[in-house]
């Protein structure tokens, strides 16, 4: 459950981040259904004379605000996923760095099974990976660091890291995540229940149900089950029940509020 509290953080937030975008759109006022002239010089490389020799200015503008707006929405996930847990949860921190030593059979095995799954795919379960690495003999010799982008703490002491990325991931992105994500269990030197670690995805794009989850590359380099939290179970755990659903509204009700602000603030009058 979202407090109201937290509820009107979230919604700022969401405000701001929204305002933020239309900063970056601002650009000399023209009428939105004048053609855009073509420019001589972009530093950004971003010139297509043949996509503005056709569309309007009203839809380029547009265009260009939804492509910014879904290629930076997800890094609205890890504010709003750390103002719901800090209700619930004795610490809630983003960009929380792990440090210490590891033994070098740790970094071997760690190395080890990357590979193995670069190469075949998950094969087994995370959390017999997990208790692989620590059984690694050998005192701590190396420094190792690692930064999670959500650590929490609940009343009990016990830990959760979360990785939270994009739902469609790439093969090294799957990789790089199992890397750190056993790193981190090799520093703290535990397992389930007392550090728990997951690749955190804020929807999912198949469906509502994990079930329906068919990213190519992470079901093949990640376990799904037991790795992975995937939307509506990421959501609610951070909050309880219903969470994903609360948080969905309240989305909803800045895009209601901010929908005609958007337009005016792009200057479109037709």
């Amino acid at each position: 459950m979202i407090s109201q509290q937290t509820r009107a953080q979230i919604k700022g937030f969401l405000e701001g981040f929204i305002q933020g975008l239309l900063i970056e759109h601002k650009t000399p006022v023209r009428k939105a259904s004048d053609v855009r002239p073509t420019r001589p010089y972009s530093a950004k490389g971003d010139i297509k004379p043949f996509h503005e020799a056709m569309l309007s200015e009203g839809i380029l503008r547009i265009s260009e605000f939804e492509r910014s707006f879904s290629t930076k929405l997800g890094t609205t996930f890890a504010e709003c996923a750390r103002l719901i847990a800090k209700d619930h949860y004795a610490q809630a921190v983003r960009e929380y760095r792990v440090e210490g030593k590891i033994s070098r059979d740790a970094i071997r095995i760690i190395e080890a099974l990357v590979d193995e799954i670069g190469t075949n795919g998950v094969a087994r379960s995370y959390l017999d990976m997990v208790v692989e690495v620590l059984a690694a003999k050998g005192p701590p010799e190396v420094a190792r660091a690692r930064r999670a982008d959500l650590f929490l703490q609940d009343t009990s002491g016990n830990e959760i890291y979360f990785e939270i990325k994009s739902p469609q991931p790439n093969k090294g992105q799957c990789l790089e995540v199992a890397d750190r994500l056993l790193t981190i269990h090799a520093l703290r030197r535990a397992g389930p229940p007392t550090v728990k670690t997951y690749y955190a995805m804020g929807y999912n794009p198949f469906g509502m149900e994990k079930a329906s989850y068919n990213w190519s590359f992470a079901t093949r380099y990640l376990d799904i089950n037991n790795q992975v939290l995937i939307g509506k179970e990421f959501w609610d755990t951070l909050g309880g029940a219903d969470t994903y659903e609360e948080l969905l509204e309240i989305y909803r009700e800045v895009g209601r509020e901010k929908g005609r602000d958007v337009l005016d603030q792009l200057d479109l009058d037709y």
